[in-house]
């Protein structure tokens, strides 16, 4: 049985060999949000991972669907800034 990984995040770079994103798992993102907003003491971190393109199943756009908010909704309610913002912000971090 092959592991599914499914990973939120920005997508760096779609290459022949394969695709690097930076992210989390998809079942992590409600604790990622309590930590963004200092509401929780849980460490989730965003990985930098390049995947070969023969274990890349699909690539899903996170959006909106049916009145169902996407995740990049709900971190933009929660956190004020974009998720791109956000990644922006945290690699200047010392």
């Amino acid at each position: 049985m092959n592991p599914r990984e499914r990973i939120w995040g920005q997508l760096l770079s779609v290459r022949p060999e394969g695709v690097t994103l930076r992210g989390i798992t998809l079942e992590s993102f409600d604790d990622f949000l309590r930590q963004v907003t200092h509401e929780a003491d849980e460490q989730v971190t965003m990985m930098t991972a390049f995947y070969p393109m023969h274990r890349v199943e699909r690539i899903a756009y996170d959006e909106a669907a049916g009145g169902v908010p996407s995740l990049s909704d709900r971190f933009m309610e929660k956190v004020g800034v974009t998720l791109a913002e956000y990644m922006r912000v945290e690699n200047v971090r010392p």
